[in-house]
């Protein structure tokens, strides 16, 4: 078994978001994100896997595959399917997120 204190492993980069793998295998991956007031994550999908996001700390805009964004923040969580491709920006406040997504790519 693996532990992980979230909220003291967070790093923040001042020019881009930073995503810091947690755990990968061919199992799955663990992603935790942390973006800075106004950085955002380009729209992206993730092909053969849902995207399940877990918002830890601040507000952060996610928007889906209709574009619409949706302010979400502490203990929300967010199911993307498949391929659908999605957006997130940080709001006025840093933004710490996980991302857990099936399988890996070369793991």
């Amino acid at each position: 078994m693996k532990t992980f204190h979230l909220l003291d492993l967070h790093k923040f980069r001042e020019a881009e978001p930073h995503a810091e793998p947690l755990h990968v295998d061919e199992h799955g991956r663990v992603l935790l994100f942390a973006l800075r007031p106004g950085q955002s994550v380009k729209e992206h999908a993730a092909p053969h896997s849902p995207v399940n996001i877990l918002v830890l700390k601040g507000h952060g805009l996610f928007a889906g595959q209709d574009k619409h964004e949706v302010s979400c923040g502490p203990n929300t969580l967010l199911v993307i399917d498949p391929g659908e491709p999605h957006t997130i920006r940080a709001q006025d406040e840093d933004l710490l997120f996980l991302a857990i997504l099936h399988g890996a790519p070369k793991a």
